[in-house]
Parts: C-alpha cells; sequence; structure tokens
C-alpha cells in the first residue's frame, strides 16, 4: 500500500517591490524581494481525496505576500518572512508550518555629482540577500544568507601538497588565481515567536554586515593554502562575530583561470612567472563546502 509520506504547497517567485519614501527629507529608499512561502499540516486528503476543503489558494498566499509587505516592514528580511509564516499559522488552524524564502536583490543609491541621489538607485551585481524562515507552533528557526557575491583575487593563494597517484594530472602551484561565486550562511539559535524575533530586530542587519565584511576580508588577506582552509576561517570568525547563531556554512565554486601557452608564436612566455593572459573556464569547476557549529 501507498501512503502520503510528506507534502507542502505554496506560491513560488513572488515578486515584491516596495518604497519608503522619507516625506520630511524627500528620499526615498527600495526593496526588491522575491519570496516562496509553502505550507505544511493537515492537508493530506487533498492529495489522497481529491479533498479542496483543506487547500488554502496558492492565489491566496500571493496576495497574502503583498498584503503583509504593506502592512508590515520587509527590512529586515528575517523579520518580514517572521511575520508572514506566523500570519498562516494564526488565520489557519489546520496549518503547523510555513516555509518561507526571502532573496533580497540588490538595488544601490546612485551617487551624482558626488552627492547620493534622493530616488535613483543600481544594481552593482547579482549578489542576493536570502532568509530560509520555518515557522511552527513550536517556535521560529532562520536562516541567513548571501548568495551569488562574486570575488576574485589575482594572486595570494597556492595549492600543493594534495593526495598525488596514477590519476593526478595537476600540478602543484604555489601562486594561482582564486575566484569564485560566495554562497554562506548562518543559523540562528530558534526564536520563540515573532516577538522574540522583534526584539532586537537589528542583530539582523548587523549580522549580515559582520559576515559580508569577514568574507571579503578574509578571501583578500588570507595567504590561502586551500579553498578548504580559507572558508573554515570564514566560519569561525562569522560564529565568535554573530554569538546568537548556532553554525555557518559555505559553498564555494572554484572558478579555474588557466595561463596560455603562447610559446609556439616567436617564443612567447606566458606561463609560471610570466604568465599575464589566461583563459577563464566555465567548467568543470571545483565545488567546495562546509558547515561549521558551535562545539
Amino acid at each position: 500500500m501507498a501512503r502520503l509520506s510528506a507534502a507542502r504547497y505554496g506560491k513560488d517567485n513572488v515578486r515584491v517591490y516596495k518604497v519608503h519614501k522619507d516625506e520630511k527629507t524627500g528620499q526615498q529608499s527600495v526593496t526588491e524581494m522575491t519570496v516562496c512561502c509553502l505550507l505544511e499540516g493537515e492537508i493530506d486528503t487533498s492529495y489522497t481525496q481529491a479533498d479542496n476543503s483543506v487547500i488554502v489558494a496558492t492565489d491566496s498566499i500571493k496576495n497574502t505576500i503583498y498584503i503583509k509587505a504593506k502592512e508590515h516592514p520587509v527590512n529586515p528580511p528575517e523579520l518580514y518572512a517572521s511575520i508572514l509564516g506566523q500570519h498562516f499559522l494564526d488565520k489557519y488552524a489546520h496549518i503547523s508550518a510555513a516555509h518561507i524564502d526571502v532573496t533580497v536583490h540588490r538595488w544601490t543609491r546612485m551617487v551624482i555629482d558626488g552627492q547620493p541621489h534622493p530616488h535613483s538607485f543600481l544594481r552593482d551585481g547579482q549578489e542576493t540577500r536570502n532568509v530560509e524562515a520555518t515557522v511552527t507552533r513550536d517556535g521560529i528557526t532562520i536562516k541567513s544568507g548571501i548568495v551569488g557575491l562574486q570575488v576574485l583575487k589575482s594572486t595570494g593563494s597556492a595549492f600543493h601538497g594534495f593526495v598525488r597517484d596514477e590519476f593526478t594530472t595537476l600540478k602543484e602551484t604555489w601562486d594561482r588565481i582564486l575566484s569564485t561565486d560566495v554562497d554562506a550562511g548562518w543559523t540562528w539559535k530558534k526564536f520563540a515567536n515573532v516577538a522574540a524575533v522583534q526584539d532586537g530586530v537589528e542583530r539582523f542587519d548587523a549580522a549580515w554586515e559582520a559576515a559580508r565584511n569577514i568574507t571579503l576580508k578574509t578571501f583578500a588577506e588570507d595567504e590561502s593554502a586551500s579553498v578548504q582552509n580559507t572558508m573554515y576561517k570564514m566560519c569561525e570568525q562569522i560564529l565568535d562575530a554573530v554569538p546568537e547563531t548556532e553554525k555557518t556554512n559555505y559553498s564555494l565554486p572554484n572558478k579555474h583561470y588557466f595561463e596560455v601557452d603562447l610559446s609556439w608564436y616567436k617564443g612567447l612566455q606566458n606561463t609560471g612567472k610570466d604568465a599575464e593572459v589566461y583563459a577563464p573556464q566555465s567548467g568543470p569547476n571545483g565545488l567546495i563546502k562546509c558547515e561549521v557549529s558551535r562545539s
């Protein structure tokens, strides 16, 4: 016999833009998000018996996302996700969990003639600020993160001493280009309710700033023996900087840049210490992940 062992449903890819207008200064601030909201609960019969009476329509979920964005702050996204998720538990007794994912897209205020422009912005990269919140009747779990922060350094990275056997063709190097798209996350200690999230809400922006700065500073300054060792150092520092977190994680693709041997053309030297021209590789690439928890 078959049984339904897990189920959730909802609305994905809901695009939300909100503008805050300061009437006193005339300055406006903008936030653009993509929201996913999935619900769990006593919904099995909608799958097994075609009983739609337990379904909150995904169109209603979409409408709620917009309404809560109007009624409440959308910054920080951790608070908005918690408020949105809690609404579904308060409104519908048969819903036991709301999974809210928020992706905040980057809009940076323009500087015109040396002055911040009051209402004009530019997208200066594909980096996003991400939040995953799960709201249940036992509390709220939140994971914050950075996705798509593209970084590169032209020296200060090595890789040698690795396993060499009959499968190995990679040469050891004491100086290489290091580039990656940072995917970093930090998981908070569980919150009892929305009020607990709201109390000291400034923690979320401060943690995001700290994690981003740690990532950039460590990437730039570390004489990297490997991606593995550099990312571990980042994790340790985030746990130190944000004491309310339980664990942190990184996923870093190693985006390769290969020297181009030009010696066939008039003996032109472009390898080793003479390397200046490289061929960026789209794939395959290394992919290195880790999660670091408190002892």
